[in-house]
């Protein structure tokens, strides 16, 4: 099994075709096509991470993202982060999180802190 680093776009998107095949075929983990998928899955993995980080989310998104996934309606966030036009506010991009705000909803919805205290900036539809 010869199997070379993950260098350049071009080698890149030759592993993601790889990768592609392999997975097609469903090989098993113990067959030599099973660890090659593995050990390329793991360089293609190391090379997205260098060159294609991923940021912590906008908090406000997080929060929407949380709320969708828990089928939460705006109403649910009260407990959370006070009457309904602050929950509003909030989620508007017009008020910014409190520290006891970030406190439950981190509590609460399993947010984590670091996510909730970033600036929050309105994203672009």
């Amino acid at each position: 099994m010869e199997i070379k680093a993950i260098r350049t776009e071009v080698d890149y998107l030759a592993a993601l075709q790889e990768v592609s095949a392999l997975i097609d075929i469903d090989p098993a983990a113990d067959s030599p096509e099973g660890e090659r998928l593995d050990v390329l899955g793991t360089l293609v993995q190391a090379y997205e991470a260098k060159h294609y980080p991923i940021g912590p989310p906008n908090p406000i998104e997080a929060i929407k993202f949380r709320m969708d996934q828990s089928g939460m309606t705006v109403k649910d966030l009260v407990p959370y982060i006070g009457p309904l036009n602050r929950v509003y506010e909030v989620l508007s991009h017009k008020r910014s999180l409190s520290l006891s705000m970030i406190r439950r909803l981190s509590d609460g919805l399993h947010i984590p802190a670091e996510v909730l205290i970033r600036e929050s900036q309105a994203v672009a539809a």
